[in-house]
């Protein structure tokens, strides 16, 4: 007759329920997994299925008691964590949200929205459609193959039960956010110059022969040179986000490293 002692069965807990919650932290704010069109019981599957995986080759867990208030920290850290890895991910592949969000108000398009459940706010047409072109970009060069990577090696760089963190890391993370409008304007920025130079030129128009209706001449004019130039971006567009999927996991890759060094 098979045994299993409380020791053993506490072990079996402590080895899945830590790094699950890691995981999970990740699984709810990624803009993949994390996606409201995702079924909960799907994500936690997913979550526990990964557990399972990774459990085996993870270094050894403290020795600190589940049902214990450090066991709870350990919980809210480990949480913490993977929401934070989540977290970067989100903020890398939104930049394409905002490019849309700034060249659909050039173009005259602020009109075209719809509620996205994700975000729980109203998106331009334009920014979902780049949207998800950047998502379904990401799954083609296997981002999502680095992040579970990425993951993976965090269990080493960041062994469960740290502790301490460098506070200097989550100051790194907020600062990265800029990125949302420092590439996403980089990103708009021809396609913004042309319609406001359009944009002008109609000002001008309008001021020289006040005959003339500049509403019916310039939405159509900013709409259709809005088309073209989409059109030509959408031929570079893979190599920016190429660009963009690098630094994103790049800076995943250096945020883990910064959270490290107080584990001393």
């Amino acid at each position: 007759m098979v045994e299993i002692t409380f020791d053993q069965l506490h072990g079996w807990l402590v080895a899945f329920l830590w790094p699950f919650c890691r995981i999970s932290g990740l699984m709810l704010t990624s803009p993949l997994w994390g996606h409201s069109s995702v079924p909960r019981q799907a994500k936690i599957a997913l979550a526990a299925s990964l557990t399972v995986v990774m459990a085996p080759v993870l270094p050894a867990m403290p020795s600190v008691p589940l049902f214990s208030w450090a066991g709870l920290g350990i919980v809210i850290e480990q949480l913490l964590v993977g929401a934070a890895m989540g977290l970067v991910m989100r903020v890398t592949l939104v930049v394409v949200q905002a490019t849309g969000e700034f060249i659909g108000l050039q173009m005259g398009l602020a009109f075209a929205t719809f509620f996205d459940p994700a975000s729980g706010t109203n998106m331009m047409v334009l920014s979902r459609i780049l949207y998800t072109i950047t998502l379904l970009m990401f799954l083609a060069l296997n981002g999502h193959l680095m992040v579970l990577e990425l993951l993976a090696s965090s269990f080493q760089t960041l062994p469960i039960g740290l502790g301490r963190y460098d506070p200097a890391a989550f100051e790194m993370l907020a600062r990265y956010g800029g990125t949302i409008f420092s590439f996403g304007m980089l990103l708009a920025l021809p396609l913004v110059a042309a319609l406001l130079i359009i944009n002008l030129g109609l000002g001008i128009l309008n001021r020289s022969a006040p005959q003339l209706t500049v509403f019916n001449i310039g939405f159509p004019a900013s709409l259709t040179v809005g088309v073209v130039l989409l059109m030509v971006l959408m031929t570079d567009l893979g190599r920016v986000l190429q660009r963009l999927f690098g630094q994103g996991l790049t800076f995943l890759s250096e945020f883990l490293q910064v959270l490290a060094p107080l584990s001393g």
